[in-house]
C-alpha cells in the first residue's frame, strides 16, 4: 500500500481523552499523567473542539505557580485556543508535511464536524514504518 492512499483514519488514537474547559488545570495535568499522553483535546458540553492543552502548556501552569505563588486554574486559562483540527479522510502524506510545516505535535481529527480520534506524528512514523 502507498503512503499517498493511507489515510488519519487508518493510524489514529480513537481511545481519547477529553478534558473541560472548567476542568482544574491541574487535575488535567494529572490525567495526561496517568494515561502517558503529551496533550488532548479540550471540548465543551457540545462536543465541540475548543482548544487543546499540551505538555508546553501545562509547563505554564508550574512556571506560573512557581512565580506567582499561585495554584492551578481552569483548563481554559491554559490550553492553546482554536486548536488546528483535519478531516479523518486526510492521507498521512499531507499529515506529515502539516507536521513540518506547524509547530504541532498532535491535532484532533473530525469527521464530519465530529471529534473522533486524535493523530501525533508518532502516528506519521508507524505509518512510515509499516511501509519499510
Amino acid at each position: 500500500m502507498a503512503l499517498q492512499s493511507i489515510t488519519v483514519k487508518d493510524y489514529m488514537a480513537t481511545n481519547l481523552v477529553t478534558l473541560k474547559p472548567d476542568m482544574d488545570v491541574l487535575d488535567a495535568i494529572h490525567l495526561l499523567l496517568q494515561n502517558h499522553i503529551s496533550g488532548a483535546p479540550v471540548v465543551d458540553n457540545l462536543g465541540n473542539v475548543v482548544g487543546i492543552l499540551s505538555e508546553k502548556d501545562c509547563i505554564k501552569v508550574a512556571l506560573t505557580g512557581g512565580y506567582h505563588q499561585e495554584r492551578g486554574g481552569k483548563v481554559a486559562e491554559y490550553m492553546t485556543p482554536d486548536a488546528k483540527v483535519i478531516d479523518v479522510s486526510t492521507s498521512m502524506v499531507d499529515l506529515a508535511r502539516m507536521f513540518l510545516d506547524d509547530p504541532y505535535r498532535r491535532y484532533p481529527v473530525m469527521d464530519d464536524n465530529r471529534l473522533v480520534g486524535q493523530i501525533s506524528r508518532r502516528d506519521v512514523l508507524r505509518a512510515l514504518e509499516a511501509l519499510w
